[in-house]
């Protein structure tokens, strides 16, 4: 159930342990304990054209890569690109996604990008790890649009609390008087509402915001410089390639130019040369079939780590955003539950002031401060 199956891009069925994002050939074992082999996965030549070590004489495997390089086959088949050999326009329709459907990181950033800030380029992994610094810097400004929310919180419970001491209004009576005074008692509720509010977005929005994946930058300049390294590695393996074509194409020449030499006049020392020229062919062809060898190996494992990284990076950001939408949730249900708070604190006054009555607090004033009943006659002679 932890592992899924996914096709390399030359039709070969391999599998990703979703736990860990180990990869390999063979289909896993359900016994606990199995060891699972890593693949090596052949992307750097088309099907068929792979400078294996098959056991074949090693004059006929020369010869027959050499004709393949006079002919030009390899070369169309075979595109270059800053160290990595990628198939030609003919054929990359072969190739089928590792991920189809899914838009996954490991389909679709392999080849590498004009710097749009430089002259030079950048890699498809290097656009990845500015995706997630971006993405962590967003993080960063949220939790500072979250502390400008919580200072202005503050501010406004502290203002709130203080107007509802100021005196103003505090000789009023009757009911109207019962009424401003719990309106006074509502702004403090209200601050205290306000300020709990604030303490809540602190702990349970901003905090989580500054403290997720605190080492995060640190772990992506890691992941940087291992896939740098194994880059950096295989452009210098195809330097090396091409470095023994070209001396193998040399000794091709001298060893056809030695045939003629010896067609046209045939001699011991002709003959020995001959010999020689053969030899050093034939150990160039060596040569071009090491480096070829160890050129793909590396390229398998910067595949393999390749597609490894990309899904972990992948697998992050889905962790980064649902975090954020997790705790921008949690900020709206705080608003929400402010907001009935604060209903709450008003629904007292409310009443109080639906109970106003002019009439009854006449009456009240007049009873307390009356002077007198009797009213004044006229004179009476």
């Amino acid at each position: 159930a932890d592992e899924e199956c996914y096709m390399s891009p030359q039709g070969r069925h391999y599998y990703v342990n979703t736990t860990n994002n180990e990869t390999t050939w063979e289909r896993p074992s359900s016994t606990p304990g199995t060891p699972k082999n890593s693949f090596r996965h052949k992307n750097s030549l088309p099907a068929g054209l792979l400078l294996s070590t098959n056991p074949q004489p090693t004059e006929y495997k020369v010869a027959l890569f050499m004709k393949m390089l006079c002919l030009g086959k390899v070369l169309c088949l075979i595109l270059q690109i800053n160290g990595v050999t990628f198939p030609s326009l003919a054929f990359m329709s072969e190739q089928q996604l590792l991920k189809p459907n899914e838009w996954s990181y490991c389909d679709y950033f392999w080849a590498d990008r004009k710097d749009l800030q430089g002259n030079g380029c950048i890699t498809g992994f290097e656009v990845l790890l500015q995706k997630q610094l971006k993405g962590k810097q967003m993080q960063k400004e949220m939790a500072e649009f979250i502390r400008e929310r919580i200072k202005i919180e503050e501010e406004y419970a502290k203002s709130l609390s203080k107007l509802s001491q100021i005196p103003l209004g505090g000789q009023e009576e009757g009911t109207l008087g019962e009424a401003w005074e719990q309106l006074k008692k509502s702004l403090a509720n209200e601050a205290e509402v306000h300020l709990k509010f604030s303490s809540k977005l602190q702990s349970e929005v901003e905090k989580p915001f500054l403290t997720f994946r605190e080492n995060f930058k640190k772990d992506m300049k890691r992941l940087e410089h291992h896939i740098a390294d194994l880059r950096k590695q295989l452009v210098g393996r195809y330097a090396a390639v091409e470095k023994a074509r070209k001396a193998l194409a040399d000794r091709q020449k001298e060893l056809e130019l030695k045939s003629q030499q010896m067609e046209m006049k045939l001699s011991s020392k002709i003959e020995e040369d001959m010999k020689k020229a053969r030899r050093k062919s034939t150990q160039a062809g060596d040569d071009l079939m090491r480096c070829a060898d160890l050129y793909n190996q590396s390229q398998s494992k910067w595949f393999e780590e390749m597609v490894t990284t990309s899904l972990e990076l992948e697998r992050l950001e889905v962790e980064r955003v649902e975090m954020i939408r997790q705790h921008l949730c949690q900020y709206t249900t705080l608003r929400h539950e402010t907001d009935m708070f604060n209903q709450s604190t008003i629904e007292p006054v409310d009443q109080l002031l639906h109970s106003v009555d002019p009439t009854k607090d006449r009456e009240l004033w007049v009873r307390e401060n009356k002077t007198g009943e009797t009213r004044p006659v006229d004179i009476e002679i």
